[in-house]
């Protein structure tokens, strides 16, 4: 994506323009808005159809007519596969060409700015021993191998160092929830949203898929207009240039607290105090708890419940409005993932001290981030409209 201007000197390019982050430069509509709209009606925006799987002297041939212009580039491709081992092998060609061809094809480039993520800091290998913050060391324990941020990063330095004309900003959020025109492999909102909704149709209490421990843990979140705003500042303020910053909102989000946010807006009841029985019913048992035993041999697997869980929500959509398409049985078995990260109980905390003493102020609130999300989803016509819920 391409933002151009002829009163304005700068010119984005911003790839992965359909993905989370890379669509929230853009600005989804707003949700408030109960009508569909066109996506990127900005008349500055351009979209540009690269694969940057390709090598660099193909892609320079295609970007020249369009790119030569860019000042400030934004990398937020990501190719999604359930197997950490498997990610490096696309994601490091996939920014090292894209890094080849805007640092050949704009000689005005000025900054470029590349999103990672919370993996960074090896948490899905070990449980953290503090907050997680941009001088902590590389993790070099088992499974280090997988982290491909790492050989971004040094393609990174490697490159700019050539014509040293150039800066760049490294950005990290921690579990992205936000809008997307597209299918995402690593989006939660609409498998979450799914799950509460055919839990509703099915008469049954939405478990907690994962350990007892992370279901009252605080955990880090980031919202993608949040992001957006945070890498636009810091790459736009001189005294940012050359540095990473973590994002995540400012907030606690607790999975407890979420769940019941969660129930509200669907008007599915969710139970209030833990229990050991998982199979317990919070409708009929007032003690009973969505959450599981976290050394239970029979821990609830969301993966396994969304199996054959498609033509319940095919009847949902029927009755309530929706996309049938927006059902992914992968896309459960990645929340599950989530929800249950290598048995671990230290809380996942990322510290945005750096960015909140560089400038960014901007603070979400994290239940609130949810619902404007699946707002934006039902507006799309991805998701039923919440309030056909709260009427029945």
């Amino acid at each position: 994506m391409a933002n151009r201007s002829s009163d304005r000197p700068k010119v984005a390019l911003v790839t992965g323009a359909n993905g989370i982050s890379g669509h929230a430069p853009g600005r989804a509509p707003d949700p408030e808005t109960r009508h569909r709209v066109s996506y990127w009606v900005d008349p500055r925006v351009e979209f540009i159809a690269l694969d940057f799987l390709e090598p660099p002297g193909a892609l320079v041939r295609k970007m020249q007519a369009i790119c030569s212009e860019v000042t400030h580039a934004y990398f937020t491709s990501y190719i999604h596969n359930v197997d950490f081992f498997k990610l490096a092998e696309k994601n490091g060609p996939l920014f090292r060409n894209f890094l080849e061809a805007i640092d050949a094809v704009c000689p005005g480039l000025e900054r470029v700015c590349l999103q990672t993520g919370g993996k960074h800091y090896g948490v899905q290998f070990q449980e953290p021993t503090s907050p997680l913050h941009e001088d902590l060391p590389r993790y070099h324990g088992p499974g280090a191998e997988s982290i491909f941020y790492y050989q971004q990063e040094d393609d990174l330095f490697e490159i700019q160092k050539r014509r040293n004309t150039w800066h760049y900003n490294i950005i990290r959020p921690f579990g992205i929830v936000g809008f997307t025109p597209q299918y995402a492999g690593m989006n939660e909102a609409i498998p979450i949203a799914q799950y509460f909704l055919i839990c509703r149709a099915l008469g049954e209490a939405p478990r907690w898929p994962g350990p007892r421990a992370t279901y009252h843990a605080p955990q880090a979140a980031s919202y993608a207009p949040g992001i957006a705003d945070l890498t636009v500042f810091a790459t736009t303020t001189p005294h940012c240039a050359d540095e990473a910053f973590n994002h995540v909102n400012g907030d606690a989000l607790i999975a407890k607290f979420l769940w019941h946010h969660l129930g509200a807006l669907y008007n599915v009841p969710v139970a209030d105090d833990p229990a050991a029985d998982p199979a317990a019913d919070p409708a009929a048992d007032p003690a009973a708890d969505p959450v599981a035993d976290a050394d239970a041999d029979d821990q609830f697997d969301l993966a396994a419940w969304a199996r054959d869980k498609e033509p319940v929500w095919e009847r949902i959509v029927a009755q309530y409005g929706g996309s049938r398409a927006s059902f992914r049985a992968e896309a459960f078995a990645a929340i599950a993932w989530m929800f249950r990260p290598a048995g671990f109980t230290t809380p996942l905390v990322g510290s945005v001290r750096k960015a909140r003493k560089a400038g960014c102020a901007r603070v979400d609130d994290s239940y609130d981030m949810w619902t404007q999300t699946l707002r934006a989803y039902e507006n799309a016509g991805v998701l039923p409209d919440h309030r056909l819920f709260q009427r029945s």
